[in-house]
């Protein structure tokens, strides 16, 4: 069910995406679906390992060989779907029709070349140009991103760059083929919050410049605030809750949502003890029986250790848990 009209990029339906441990297996994203359209931000927030990186690993079939794998659902862009593709297929649509930017720049830079190359080699694989080709749209492109200096910055490596400017690097690689998708995983975790804006000022505007369509992956609701026009709340491998942006924060339905809340600091309760939600998030080889909340939130019932509720749609909007129900108290 999507939130609002308009025609999907891309769509995710029940993806499953387990591990396979020495522990036993991991359901790190266990029956998830979403649409994300064009021109639009579509927030995915969560604690560590609720699986908001995983699903975004499963989009780009980036997934650790070994022990991860999607065991069902599909991943619909174009009307193909994604995990039918061959590995070169893939190849062709990972970075020219969806690109990533990730959390820590400089694991995803390569210390041994310089950044024009990094950058111009996108475009040379996807577009064919040539080298002088190439390298003119890689010095348009940092200049779009805001990078001072673009002809000389061109042949220096990634550490003599700062940490904001190898995000403004991982930015440009990302929208260098123009990609209808651009997939954000935490990518202003490691900056400053002056830095940090700056980003996200950036990211909104080759958003609008160029209609594409952003997935931000984050714990962080305050960048979710800033940035997203729908949100989806992820706790333990599932979907809590969807909302758009306003709603969320206007009336948070899950306990887990408004317990995220409750935990940011605000102004006006300076003087106030912020609030935690209590407990910790269950084990992913041992999740309880019935709601994966119930073991911290603070309206449970008898059937919420029972049962595990189902998404509950109601004015466009959706929260699993029983208190929407009309078994709500049995």
């Amino acid at each position: 069910m999507n939130l609002h009209d308009g025609s999907p990029v891309l769509e995710v339906k029940n993806l499953q995406t387990y591990f396979y441990t020495t522990r036993g297996v991991v359901k790190a994203v266990n029956d998830v679906s979403f649409s994300v359209k064009k021109g639009k931000t579509l927030g995915i927030v969560g604690e560590s390992g609720c699986g908001k990186s995983i699903t975004s690993l499963s989009i780009m079939r980036l997934l650790p060989a070994l022990t991860g794998k999607v065991v069902g659902g599909e991943i619909i862009f174009k009307d193909k779907n994604l995990l039918e593709l061959s590995d070169k297929e893939m190849r062709s649509v990972r970075g020219n029709d969806i690109a990533m930017i990730f959390q820590e720049p400089m694991t995803s830079l390569n210390p041994a070349h310089t950044i024009g190359r990094q950058i111009s080699e996108a475009i040379k694989l996807h577009k064919g140009a040539s080298d002088a080709e190439a390298k003119a749209g890689t010095l348009e492109l940092m200049n779009l991103v805001k990078i001072p200096n673009p002809e000389k910055r061109y042949d220096q490596y990634p550490h003599e760059f700062s940490g904001g400017m190898r995000q403004r690097v991982m930015i440009a690689m990302a929208l260098s083929c123009e990609p209808e998708i651009l997939i954000c995983d935490e990518p202003t975790t490691a900056l400053d919050v002056t830095i940090q804006a700056q980003i996200l000022d950036l990211i909104i505007e080759m958003k609008e410049k160029f209609g594409t369509a952003v997935m931000m992956i984050t714990h962080d609701l305050g960048v979710i605030a800033e940035i997203a026009d729908d949100v989806i709340v992820m706790y333990a491998g599932k979907v809590a809750e969807r909302a758009s942006v306003d709603d969320l924060f206007e009336n948070p339905l899950h306990p887990y949502t408004e317990g995220l809340l409750n935990s940011i600091p605000k102004l006006h309760k300076a003087h106030e003890r912020l609030k935690s939600i209590k407990g910790m998030m269950p084990k992913p080889t041992d999740l309880p029986v019935g709601c994966l909340f119930s073991t911290r939130c603070d309206y449970v019932k008898d059937i919420c250790h029972k049962e595990r509720p189902e998404e509950i749609y109601m004015s466009g909007r959706s929260a699993a848990c029983w208190k929407y129900s009309e078994r709500w108290g049995n």
